[in-house]
């Protein structure tokens, strides 16, 4: 383990390391993964693009439950992972960030021109007319249409939303687009069914392919959205590197692997990134 510690650490010092981020990098402010041993895909079944569309009762099922889950996303805040994934990126080590969260919470740790290839919470997008507003004035709308929706839930899931019973979503009111008046409201996020823009998926190839290393944080890489691009590192002989807690299924294309929490790791590989550069073996170095 610890050979493979000093191993990645020379890895990250040589630079032009792209980072591809997974729900895992979340976990430890306070926002599950989808198929951790925790994962909230044991309690609950995420929303689909078909449903949402296709169902109004679904729709405003979705719209209570995430109007709760709100308040525990933006209280949200990041963790020490996501601050030693800043710290790289502005010592010139890291020279581009792929997420597939939709929390924005490398943002919040410090980090620039992160791709969020599944979109941002922060963000919602008319379905009818295309008028981009934030998640606050919607939070705002919603609480003015909705002066006596009291609940509050302590467990949220990844994609923003908590688990509430029929009883609790009955006579929540979904208000509309405000600039066509009568259009379908959605987060800017990829629910599941739905399709990675292709602009946004070429532009995490080009990051890729001009890598010296791939380095993949708390992603179990199940679905093809992100493995496709540990596949394509690996046909262009780029070296990739996995941390997270528990085997993924890019592992058979890695050149190391580790199980290991991302907060504790990444600050110590950033310990021994330095103590390498100073030619220590005693490094000193906080975040």
């Amino acid at each position: 383990m610890s050979e493979d510690r000093s191993t990645l650490a020379k890895l990250l010092a040589a630079g032009d390391v792209v980072v591809l981020s997974g729900a895992g990098m979340s976990t430890e402010s306070g926002i599950p993964d989808y198929r951790g041993p925790s994962g909230s895909l044991t309690r609950h079944t995420p929303m689909t693009y078909q449903t949402f569309v296709g169902d109004p009762a679904a729709r405003r099922r979705y719209w209570a439950r995430s109007h709760v889950g709100w308040r525990t996303m933006t209280g949200a805040t990041p963790n020490d992972g996501h601050r030693a994934v800043a710290h790289l990126q502005r010592r010139g080590l890291v020279a581009g960030i792929v997420t597939q969260n939709v929390d924005g919470l490398h943002q919040a740790g410090g980090a620039r021109a992160v791709v969020e290839l599944h979109g941002s919470l922060h963000q919602v997008v008319c379905l009818d007319c295309g008028d981009s507003t934030s998640r606050e004035e919607l939070d705002r709308r919603l609480s003015q249409a909705n002066p006596h929706f009291g609940v509050r839930a302590a467990t949220i899931n990844p994609d923003g939303d908590v688990e509430l019973g029929d009883d609790e979503v009955n006579g929540f009111q979904v208000v509309a687009c405000r600039a066509c008046d009568t259009g379908t409201l959605k987060p800017d996020v990829v629910f599941f069914g739905e399709t990675v823009p292709v602009d946004r998926v070429r532009e995490c190839y080009a990051l890729v392919e001009r890598a010296r290393l791939l380095l993949v944080l708390g992603s179990s890489l199940t679905v093809m959205s992100g493995r496709r691009f540990v596949l394509h590192a690996n046909r262009l002989g780029i070296p990739v590197a996995i941390i997270n807690q528990g085997e993924t299924r890019g592992d058979a294309y890695a050149t190391l692997t580790l199980d290991a929490p991302l907060g504790t790791i990444l600050p110590e590989l950033i310990r021994l990134t330095d103590a390498q550069a100073a030619g220590s073996s005693d490094p000193t170095h906080r975040l």
